[in-house]
């Protein structure tokens, strides 16, 4: 027989299963009375549902591992000290518990946060971004005070812990410089707010939206390229343009041959939108199209046309298809675009 079976009896093992088995039927009654409460108030059925699925399956998960604890806990394994520190004597036993601990804090937390100050948010019409910041602070709070608690359960002293950190982070400050800036960088930005969960930003010329604002780094959707994940120092040492409050254009540059006529360059240009306004979604009537002759070059003479889209996620696809109407309607006047110039010729 192996060791850690020890002391298990057939009688606990089946006890263990029976007590288990009836607490998932008990999730599963629940979560029926849910539902049939649900169907009285259909509106709360976003909110309310997912709320209580979500924490029964929670409180049967950590109801199942109290229960295999209390039923073994008299085997050898689970109380056998592993080691004795500052008189404190630390088994499986305890380390399961300082675990649960730490996951039952985040998991409280989180539904704490996405059901119940959500609604609060919403009440006293809180700001997306305010909102995300206030449940960073709390979260990491919470997890802190839940990880010095679980620490000191299993022994560890928290003093000697800081010392440690303190002599390694003077040995390898250097290595990890960037970590620190970057998670430096993220506090600044949870606190100062530059930028917010939700708003649009403009991040090497690529456009998205901010998914996430994380302590190292921070998400950017955007319609193309997919999710990019920038280091927060990015955000602190760079210039970064906020589409949030400003109108999204469509842009496309366009080059003619020196000789042509620019007057109709220009009117071919404002055809080359009329025919895209009625194929394409997400071009703005109401607001004014620009179509402007902003240089003149060796050989050449550039054209810039903006167009008001809706939003980022169509203004690709609106350029896309406005270059390819410019196209023909260059083609049809036999309009000739000048050759590519390297750098040395321009």
């Amino acid at each position: 027989m192996l060791p850690f079976l020890k002391g298990i009896t057939t009688g606990n093992v089946v006890s263990f299963f029976i007590d288990a088995g009836l607490i998932l039927i008990g999730n599963w009654l629940l979560k029926t009375i849910a539902k049939l409460v649900q169907l009285k108030n259909p509106e709360s059925k976003n909110k309310f549902l997912p709320a209580v699925g979500s924490l029964l399956n929670w409180l049967s998960f950590y109801g199942i591992v109290i229960l295999f604890l209390f039923h073994f806990s008299t085997t050898k394994w689970l109380l056998k000290p592993l080691y004795s520190k500052d008189g404190i004597k630390v088994s499986a036993l305890l380390i399961i518990v300082a675990f649960m601990i730490v996951t039952l804090a985040s998991r409280i937390i989180r539904l704490f946060t996405r059901y119940v100050l959500a609604n609060v948010y919403e009440h006293y019409n809180v700001d997306r971004g305010l909102s995300y910041t206030i449940n960073q602070i709390i979260y990491y709070t919470v997890m802190i005070a839940a990880l010095a608690f679980s620490f000191t359960i299993v022994g560890i002293n928290l003093t000697a812990l800081g010392a440690i950190f303190g002599v390694l982070g003077i040995g390898i400050g250097f290595g990890m410089r960037n970590i620190a800036g970057n998670f430096v960088s993220g506090i600044i930005i949870l606190f100062e707010r530059p930028i917010e969960v939700g708003e649009v930003i403009e991040v090497d010329g690529k456009i998205g939206r901010v998914e996430k604002i994380r302590l190292r780094s921070t998400l950017i959707r955007t319609a193309k390229e997919g999710t990019l994940i920038i280091p927060n120092q990015y955000f602190i040492e760079t210039i970064i343009k906020n589409r949030t409050g400003a109108e999204m254009r469509a842009e496309v540059k366009v080059s003619v041959s020196q000789g042509v006529d620019s007057k109709l360059v220009h009117r071919l240009l404002e055809d080359a939108v009329d025919q895209i306004k009625e194929n394409c979604e997400g071009i703005l009537k109401s607001s004014q199209l620009e179509i402007r002759f902003v240089n003149f070059r060796n050989s050449a003479m550039d054209f810039f046309v903006e167009l008001p889209v809706a939003n980022f996620e169509v203004k690709e696809k609106v350029e896309s298809e406005l270059r390819h109407s410019i196209s023909m309607l260059f083609n049809e006047h036999k309009i000739k675009m000048p050759p590519i110039l390297t750098d040395s010729e321009k």
